[in-house]
């Protein structure tokens, strides 16, 4: 299990959650803003350097306790993020209705 520093930024209605080392961005789960409360999880990444390392789950609960804080829910498209969801019950406050 790695110990990531994730980071998030926005831009328009296009969102990201990211972890990099040495300048290089090598996990990132990506966000579609629908309104002003929902997103879409479109995409999530990780590069083979970070593998087996819950790298994913990482940006995944990052993600979440954002959304948490901020008050707004994910429509997970990804089939990384709909696996965790389906998983994991604790996660599925932030599911859109």
């Amino acid at each position: 299990m790695g110990d990531f520093k994730v980071e998030r930024e926005e831009q328009g209605h296009r969102a990201s959650v990211f972890i990099e080392q040495g300048g290089q961005r090598l996990a990132e789960m990506t966000f579609s803003r629908v309104n002003e409360k929902k997103f879409i999880i479109d995409h999530t990444h990780v590069d083979d350097a970070l593998r087996g390392q819950s790298a994913g789950r990482a940006l995944l609960d990052f993600a979440v306790g954002w959304a948490r804080e901020n008050g707004v829910t994910y429509l997970p498209l990804c089939p990384f993020a709909k696996a965790q969801f389906e998983k994991d019950a604790s996660l599925r406050d932030v599911l859109a209705p």
